[in-house]
């Protein structure tokens, strides 16, 4: 009887991964778009990581020989205006550009799942005040906000990627808080609380676990829009200062030789553009597999 069982768990087991990549291929293959946007980001991601490998040179070289040089074989993407090799600075650039987008929508999705879901389980005047709040925050200008916030405390890429998160946790406390008004009402948690379920309880075990699927679906959209917050800060000099090499920062100076040396600021332009379109791809593709209403229409 027992080896009878085991005969029949075994194949079981063994058949799950399979199941689960077997669906995962049939997705994509729904969805190709998702299937470029990530290829785009492997490969994006992979030439970050490795910049120091891939880069020719190091991204703050000054060679004042060979400044404003256009795109040749020794420098891909030519050099800027004190000789510095353009394409080193977009890889090491992205390194602070994609660490912007995916510290923010880490920090303000945690925050705002966390607050969202205590404010929705607790309710009453904790409740109220909580909204009240974000109510607030969602009633300025996002981009108004945190350059406001930006200036406030002070231009540098910590102090950017900061205002940013601070202005989108409201999203994720409204998603959040919708989320567990709606989990709560349901007949299990119901069930929890007869038998004397604590909050924390509740939380943990129903509320979060169950609100975690629009949540992630948010913040994997909300990458590419920080990417682009991250790049404004940069553009008007609220974030990443000289000599850090960052996409946003390059782009407005790189503006100054646009009519001559075109190609300064079309590097780091393309890059910002091509990460960001690829991360709002792979964020439409993961609200496609994780949201069944969405795939019904």
């Amino acid at each position: 009887m027992t080896t009878q069982a085991h005969e029949n768990t075994a194949p079981t087991t063994m058949r799950r991964p399979r199941e689960t990549s077997a669906r995962l291929i049939y997705q994509l293959k729904r969805n190709p778009l998702m299937l470029v946007g990530l290829i785009i980001v492997t490969l994006v991601g992979l030439a970050v990581v490795f910049a120091g490998w891939i880069a020719p040179y190091a991204p703050n070289q000054i060679d004042l020989a060979h400044r404003l040089a256009p795109p040749s074989l020794s420098h891909f993407f030519g050099t800027d205006e004190v000789g510095r090799d353009i394409f080193s600075r977009v890889l090491f650039g992205g390194r602070q550009s994609i660490g912007v987008g995916l510290f923010v929508a880490t920090c303000a999705s945690l925050a705002g799942a966390v607050i969202g879901c205590l404010s929705g389980i607790i309710g009453g005047w904790v409740d109220t005040l909580i909204m009240r709040a974000m109510d607030v925050v969602l009633s300025v200008p996002s981009l108004v906000l945190i350059m406001a916030l930006a200036a406030a405390l002070g231009p540098s890429l910590f102090n950017a990627m900061l205002a940013i998160t601070l202005v989108r946790i409201p999203f994720y406390v409204r998603l959040a808080r919708g989320q567990t008004l709606s989990i709560r009402e349901m007949a299990y948690v119901k069930a929890a609380q007869t038998f004397g379920a604590t909050r924390r309880h509740l939380l943990s075990w129903h509320v979060i676990r169950n609100a975690i699927s629009p949540i992630i679906v948010q913040a994997t959209l909300d990458i590419g829009g920080a990417i682009l917050l991250a790049a404004a800060l940069g553009f008007i000099g609220l974030g990443a200062q000289q000599p850090t090499a960052e996409w946003g920062a390059m782009v407005a100076t790189g503006r100054n030789y646009l009519l001559d040396q075109w190609w300064y600021t079309l590097a780091p332009g393309c890059a910002i553009l091509i990460t960001a379109l690829a991360c709002n791809l792979v964020g439409d593709g993961v609200r496609d597999i994780m949201d069944p209403r969405s795939r019904a229409q």
